[in-house]
């Protein structure tokens, strides 16, 4: 799948509540530092548990969207697939961890969330 900026889906109870035009993505492993006979002076790792979260940006418009504020700490699925397509690529469960609202005079509002996976993206 082409990762393409409008590739993210946001549903809540089964029904797209949003989508992205602009985000980033990141997954991660956990490495915890083993000690080895055999690498003398050098540190060697193994992978633990891993990881993954997604930031979106978006602008808010006249009517504003304050309320977006309260919904931290709300879970949703998130579904990474190309538009028009039926196949899911990639879907994962996600709590908002932080919304952010940036207003200043003159200029138009912006808003990002960020969302932290709680269980594995498959």
């Amino acid at each position: 799948m082409a990762i393409l900026g409008n590739n993210i889906l946001i549903t809540k109870d089964g029904t797209v509540i949003g989508s992205t035009r602009s985000n980033e993505i990141q997954s991660e492993a956990e490495l915890i530092q083993i000690s080895s006979p055999t690498t003398g002076e050098f540190k060697e790792y193994i992978t633990s548990l891993k990881s993954w979260s997604v930031n979106v940006s978006y602008l808010i418009g006249s009517n504003g969207h304050l309320t977006d504020l309260l919904a931290v700490g709300n879970t949703y699925t998130l579904v990474l697939k190309p538009r028009g397509s039926s196949a899911i690529a990639v879907s994962g469960t996600a709590i908002l961890k932080t919304c952010k609202i940036t207003a200043t005079k003159g200029n138009l509002c912006q808003g990002s969330f960020q969302f932290v996976g709680t269980g594995p993206l498959s």
